[in-house]
């Protein structure tokens, strides 16, 4: 059998269509969980993100953006004004910094609108190429592995990678799997390492990877 090959039911089958077949029956219908309504506003709740769970940065950005919703709103904010609205996601300092500075950016270069292309998105303060790849994926439809933690985890424990570099990891992911899948790809990956793949603790039980899991054989 070839290395990357699975037994199903008797069958051999390429481990990375299973891994996709998988994923689609456990999560078919599967959505970001950050709550927004726009590219902006998605933009802004990615990078309040960081090291910071989606449910407290749906809680901060509920009540943001009831008055601050545009670029140009944000902008009216001083730096200790906008600290103390997004105070609970953490590292509020530099994310505020990296707002005000974004929302300058969209407002000089483009119009005040979030632009819908990778190479300009990487260009805005506080967003590095995962957080471009989120949005590009999410709010603009693009075909973009985003490589978070989660991403990071579940793809060395299949054995699909083998490297803690995230950017490594998003060019080894999209050999493996066909371009139109990718954004999909991305939240299932998140879901599953959310929910299930936990970092402490995972749910090996009756998990379908156990066969090829890193994690499982070794523990």
């Amino acid at each position: 059998m070839e290395e990357n090959s699975v037994v199903v039911n008797n069958e051999n089958i390429t481990k990375n269509a299973y891994i996709k077949k998988v994923l689609d029956e456990l999560f078919p219908e599967v959505k970001c969980e950050l709550e927004y309504k726009t590219p902006f506003e998605l933009l802004v709740a990615v990078i309040l993100s960081a090291q910071c769970t989606d449910k407290r940065v749906n809680l901060v950005t509920k009540e943001l953006f009831k008055d601050y919703n545009t670029a140009d709103k944000i902008i009216t904010l001083t730096q200790k004004e906008l600290e103390e609205k997004i105070h609970s996601c953490g590292f509020y300092h530099n994310k505020s910094k990296n707002i005000l500075s974004m929302c300058r950016q969209l407002l000089e270069n483009y119009n005040g609108i979030v632009p819908d292309n990778l190479e300009d998105l990487q260009k805005l303060a506080g967003v590095g190429r995962k957080t471009a790849n989120v949005v590009y994926s999410e709010a603009f439809k693009g075909d973009a592995i985003a490589v978070d933690t989660h991403v990071l985890r579940v793809s060395n424990r299949l054995g699909l990678v083998e490297t803690n570099d995230p950017y490594k990891c998003e060019i080894e992911l999209m050999k493996k799997f066909d371009k139109k899948d990718w954004g999909k790809l991305h939240l299932q990956f998140v879901h599953f390492g959310r929910y299930k793949c936990k970092a402490l603790r995972p749910s090996c039980e009756n998990c379908k990877f156990q066969q090829f899991c890193r994690y499982y054989i070794h523990n």
